[in-house]
């Protein structure tokens, strides 16, 4: 129920819920169909937004959209496992610093 809520709030955002979407969208509503990952990888390349946030794993429809962040975060797999977890400590470290510094600015 998640995907469509966030199928639909993604539609309405952009302004192309179109008469020919509400029957698939609702076999979606009344769980008759469930979509397969390629139909929502393509539904969240139409709407510029994520597979993460059309599967209800985060509220924000950006989220790694940015495809810089795709890149770095890609080349960080891709390394040997001693540097990704040190690079990822580092990170986790600096997000907690600047999230501390926020709340008590």
């Amino acid at each position: 129920m998640v995907f469509i809520t966030h199928l639909l709030s993604v539609f309405l955002h952009n302004h192309i819920l179109k008469a020919s979407l509400h029957y698939i969208i609702g076999k979606y509503e009344r769980d008759e169909v469930k979509p397969n990952i390629a139909v929502v990888k393509r539904f969240a390349e139409v709407l510029a937004t994520t597979v993460g946030y059309l599967l209800g794993e985060t509220d924000d429809k950006e989220f790694l959209n940015d495809p810089a962040m795709l890149k770095r975060l890609n080349d960080i797999t891709h390394l040997p496992e001693f540097d990704k977890e040190r690079i990822l400590y580092t990170i986790d470290h600096l997000l907690a610093f600047v999230k501390t510094r926020l709340a008590y600015a």
